[in-house]
């Protein structure tokens, strides 16, 4: 699928991963809906990007929220053809810790968000690709690219309700290829590992040059716009389908 002229929705769009992708897609002819609970950054990237893009204030996790930013997505754009679900939180807690058990709530929280909001959004957006005209030879309508992580392999301690999360986008990868491929909508995954986002610029220097020691070739974490390179061969690679692609420098996440 070629990228100009389409229009994509980008979860968690206003910074990290989900920013890179915004620019790559706009830089390559895209219009983009920018999903976030972050309005003063999601609406100063549309004061930057121009008219090429929108911001709606969402929570993936709630329904009608992400039907009301769908619709006014179509409203603009005249259509969906590309869904990037960034959106996501991350939070550490043990099992049991000094013999309490971990708070269910802690647990759901991240499950309701990561894995629930992922399909939230990518099941509202297929059906609107659905309903639209075939843009491939292949009678192609859409693209979904979920994100999970390397956690979901190899999940560090307090890691349960992420590598949870992320396992499970991981494992509806494939069904959910099955389930849209009579549509013409394909759908595959990326998990990363260590991505250089704003999170790690506050982080103490020798901590940081630890983590760059980690992932076998290249000795260094991973750029935002190498992860948004690798969403727009997606979109562009008509073949690419029902795929979890790690995307983490080699990495193999130790316990700790």
């Amino acid at each position: 699928m070629d990228i100009k002229g389409k229009v994509a929705i980008v979860t968690g769009g206003a910074s990290g991963l989900g920013e890179a992708t915004v620019r790559r897609y706009v830089a390559h002819g895209a219009r983009v809906a920018i999903f976030d609970m972050n309005e003063a950054r999601g609406r100063a990237l549309v004061e930057e990007l121009g008219d090429a893009v929108i911001y709606q204030q969402v929570n993936v996790a709630d329904e009608a929220q992400v039907e009301a930013a769908v619709a006014a997505t179509v409203d603009t754009f005249g259509a969906v053809h590309i869904c990037n679900n960034f959106a996501g939180i991350g939070d550490a807690a043990k099992t049991v810790s000094r013999g309490e058990p971990q708070e269910l709530a802690r647990f759901r929280r991240v499950i309701d968000v990561n894995l629930i909001g992922t399909f939230n959004v990518l099941r509202l957006a297929a059906a609107q690709m659905g309903r639209q005209d075939p843009v491939t030879e292949d009678g192609g309508r859409g693209v979904i690219i979920n994100t999970a992580s390397v956690a979901a392999f190899e999940g560090q301690v307090g890691q349960a309700a992420y590598s949870a999360s992320k396992g499970g986008i991981v494992g509806m990868t494939l069904p959910i290829a099955r389930d849209l491929a009579s549509l013409g909508i394909r759908v595959n995954t990326i998990a990363p590992g260590l991505i250089h986002t704003p999170l790690f610029e506050s982080i103490d220097e020798k901590v940081y040059n630890s983590l760059c020691e980690q992932p076998v070739f290249p000795k260094r974490l991973g750029k935002a716009d190498e992860i948004a390179h690798l969403s727009q061969y997606i979109v562009e690679n008509d073949y690419t389908n029902g795929e979890v692609i790690r995307m983490d420098g080699a990495i193999r996440m130790q316990p700790r």
